[in-house]
């Protein structure tokens, strides 16, 4: 049986998006990725419409049969968590219209799932997801591969295996 995950590290700065799916042979393979910016310039609500405007285009275009959200991490800074806190509200309501359910990981869940452990730094988690996934060569950033691994965490939880390189 496959299954088609997007995840998603959301942000009004830059947002990740990822989509990977595990196919009926335990392959997994990543279909598409990217790191979404919005502009500075914008209001934040303009912001947060144009990150909506993002996941329902890849909601239509990628198919993803659930979403996987990374929890919220409560920062020093309380307006960029508020702000954080509103663009994961606004992502959850457009994946509940479209019927798709919703998990969330936690950053220590998601680092102990790609690494085995739960405090591993971005480059860890980096060079694990180029083990785990067959990938081009692109330039990624880290919101980037931090959706990646968001999906990653939810397909291993889901199937309860090891994953493959396709």
């Amino acid at each position: 049986m496959s299954m088609r995950v997007l995840g998603i590290d959301p942000g009004f700065d830059r947002s990740g998006f990822a989509v990977l799916e595990k196919t009926p042979e335990n392959k997994t393979g990543l279909l598409f990725s990217e790191c979404f910016e919005t502009s500075r310039a914008l209001p934040f609500f303009d912001r947060l419409h144009a990150v909506c405007d993002r996941l329902r285009h890849h909601i239509e275009t990628q198919k993803p049969e659930c979403i996987a959200l990374e929890k919220l991490f409560f920062s020093k800074n309380k307006k960029t968590a508020m702000n954080v806190s509103e663009m994961r509200g606004a992502v959850i309501l457009v994946a509940r219209d479209h019927g798709l359910p919703v998990t969330e990981y936690g950053p220590s869940t998601i680092k102990s799932s790609i690494a085995g452990d739960g405090r591993a730094g971005k480059e860890t988690i980096t060079r694990m997801i180029h083990r785990l996934l067959p990938l081009d060569q692109k330039k990624r950033y880290d919101d980037e591969y931090d959706a990646i691994a968001i999906s990653l965490t939810h397909l291993f939880a889901s199937r309860g295996s090891l994953l493959r390189k396709s």
